[in-house]
C-alpha cells in the first residue's frame, strides 16, 4: 500500500550503515511504511544489495557489472511507488519518478528523454547541497552573529584610533569587548529580536529574456551569467530589518560563501551514476508495436529513445556529462491492456527482474488504516480534533470500511488503497460538514454507522461509479 509519511527520514533508517543492512533487514525497513507485497520488496532489497556488492568488486569488474532493473506488475494504489521512494531514502540516493506517458509524441507536446537524468542530476544537487549545508551550519551561524554585532556596535573609526594614546587605546579596547559581549548574551538569549539593523542585501531580480534552442538550454552548456556578471546578482542595497530577520539572512548569506558549489557538482553527478534510481511509471501505457494511427504511433518510438538510457549512455547536463550505465531502473505498470512481452524485445532485455504485485485484501485494508504513524483514522481523528470533536472507531467500524473498500475496488475499478479515501470521506460527510455545531462532540463511529452512511450507495453500482 502507499502511505508517504513527508519528511520522515526515521531515525531508525540511520540505526545501521547501509552497506551492513542485509536484504533481510531492508525488507524489514520497508514494512514499516509498505503493507504487504513481500515479493516486491524482496527484489528491491536484493538490487540495492548488489549495488552495495559491486563497490566492494575490483574497479575493472566493479565497471562490468550491470544494474539489475526491475518491473513491478501491480493496479494503482497497491505501492509501487512507494516501494521505490522509500528505497532511495533508506539507501540515501537521488530519485526520481517520472511517468513514461511524459515522453509520447516527442517533439510535439511530449519531452526529451534525456531531460530525467538532467532532473536526476538537479536533484541529486540538492541532496548534497543540504548536506554540506548541515556541515556548515554552526559556522555559518557564528559568522553571522560576528557581523550582526558590528552592525549593532560598529568597530572605532581608525582615524579615532591613531590619535589616542596607547593607554586611552587600551582602555576604549576593553570597554569594547565587554560591552559587545554583553550584546551577544543578549542576542543569543533573544532580547535584541525586535531592534531594527540596517543590512545590505543583492538585488536578486533578473531580466525577462528566453533563448530558444531547438537541442535545449541544457545542452547549449552557457551560464549566462558568467557571461554577463555585471547584471546577475551584483548590484546591492540597504534594508532595515529586525534583529532576528537579519540574522536569518546573514546567516543564509555565510552558508553560500562556505559552501564550495564545484565540489557540490562533481559529487551530486558521482552520486547519480552510482547510486541514482528512476522510477518510470506508467510504463505500459508505452507498450506497443507500430502501426495504427494517433498517438499510438509514437509508443515504440518512445520506446526507442528510453532504450540507450537504460542501456547506458552519456547524457550532456549542465554541470556536464553524466554516464547512466550504472542508474537502477524500476518500471511499473498496470499492463492491464497490454503485457511486458509487448515492449521491444532490446527494452525487455533491460528489465531482467519482474515481480507481481498482489491485489489487496480486506486485512490488507485493516492495517492500512490502522498501523501507519499517519495512518488514515489517525489523520481524520486530528482533523476532528481541531474542532473539539472526540473521534473514535470501533474495531468493527474499521474492519466494515476495509470490507466496503474491497468491495467497491472489485465491482468497479480497482485503485488500490486510494479507494479507502474516497469511502472515509462519504462515511464523514456528515460529521465533517456540521464541524464546530456538532453535539454532542463525542462521536463513535461503529459498525452500524457505516452501513448506515455506505451500504446503499455501494448496493446501487451505478451510483457507486460516481460517488466511490
Amino acid at each position: 500500500m502507499v502511505i508517504y509519511l513527508p519528511g520522515a527520514v526515521e531515525e531508525e533508517e540511520q540505526v545501521e550503515a547501509l552497506d551492513e543492512l542485509s536484504p533481510r533487514q531492508i525488507v524489514a525497513h520497508l514494512d514499516k511504511h509498505v503493507v504487504g507485497q513481500k515479493a516486491a520488496k524482496r527484489a528491491v532489497a536484493i538490487a540495492l544489495r548488489n549495488r552495495i556488492r559491486r563497490q566492494k568488486l575490483p574497479e575493472d569488474m566493479a565497471e562490468e557489472v550491470v544494474p539489475k532493473n526491475i518491473i513491478m506488475i501491480g493496479s494503482t494504489g497497491v505501492g509501487k511507488t512507494e516501494i521505490a521512494r522509500r528505497l532511495s531514502r533508506l539507501a540515501n540516493s537521488p530519485f526520481l519518478k517520472v511517468e513514461a506517458s511524459k515522453f509520447t509524441e516527442v517533439g510535439y507536446v511530449g519531452r526529451d528523454v534525456e531531460s530525467m537524468i538532467r532532473d536526476l542530476v538537479e536533484i541529486a544537487i540538492d541532496l548534497v547541497r543540504e548536506e554540506k549545508l548541515e556541515d556548515v551550519a554552526d559556522k555559518a551561524e557564528q559568522n553571522a552573529e560576528e557581523r550582526v554585532l558590528d552592525l549593532l556596535l560598529p568597530p572605532v573609526p581608525q582615524s579615532a584610533r591613531n590619535s589616542a594614546s596607547a593607554e586611552e587605546k587600551a582602555r576604549a579596547q576593553e570597554a569594547f569587548a565587554k560591552t559587545r559581549e554583553k550584546l551577544r548574551e543578549q542576542l543569543r538569549g533573544g532580547k535584541l529580536d525586535e531592534r531594527m539593523v540596517e543590512v545590505e542585501t543583492r538585488e536578486r531580480s533578473m531580466p525577462a529574456f528566453e533563448i530558444i534552442s531547438s537541442s535545449g538550454i541544457e545542452e547549449m552548456d552557457i551560464n549566462v551569467k558568467d557571461i554577463l556578471p555585471g547584471i546577475f546578482g551584483q548590484k546591492t542595497k540597504k534594508r532595515k530589518m529586525p534583529v532576528a530577520d537579519a540574522m536569518d539572512h546573514l546567516i543564509q548569506e555565510e552558508e553560500q560563501k562556505l559552501i564550495d558549489m564545484d565540489q557540490v557538482t562533481r559529487l551530486a553527478v558521482d552520486r547519480v551514476e552510482q547510486n541514482g534510481i528512476i522510477f518510470l511509471d506508467e510504463i505500459d501505457k508505452i507498450a506497443g508495436r507500430e502501426g495504427g494511427h494517433g498517438p499510438d504511433v509514437s509508443r515504440e518510438g518512445v520506446q526507442r529513445d528510453i532504450l540507450p538510457i537504460v542501456e547506458g549512455t552519456t547524457v550532456n547536463t549542465r554541470y556536464g556529462i553524466v554516464r547512466t550505465d550504472h542508474i537502477l531502473f524500476v518500471a511499473a505498470g498496470a499492463f492491464h491492456v497490454s503485457k511486458p512481452s509487448d515492449l521491444i524485445p532490446e527494452l525487455q532485455g533491460r528489465f531482467p527482474i519482474r515481480v507481481e504485485l498482489e491485489t489487496l485484501t480486506v486485512e490488507d485494508f485493516v492495517r492500512i488504516l490502522t498501523e501507519p504513524k499517519s495512518a488514515l483514522i489517525k489523520q481524520y481523528v486530528g482533523l476532528m480534533e481541531t474542532e473539539g470533536i472526540k473521534l473514535r472507531f470501533t474495531e468493527e467500524a474499521t474492519r466494515s470500511i476495509a470490507r466496503f473498500a474491497a468491495l467497491v475496488n472489485e465491482r468497479t475499478e480497482n485503485i488500490g488503497a486510494r479507494r479507502l479515501q474516497t469511502i472515509m470521506e462519504k462515511l464523514l460527510d456528515e460529521i465533517s460538514f456540521e464541524g464546530p455545531d456538532l453535539k454532542p462532540k463525542d462521536v463513535t463511529i461503529d459498525e452500524e454507522y457505516v452501513q448506515k452512511m455506505l451500504a446503499s450507495i455501494v448496493a446501487d453500482e451505478d451510483l457507486t461509479r460516481y460517488i466511490l
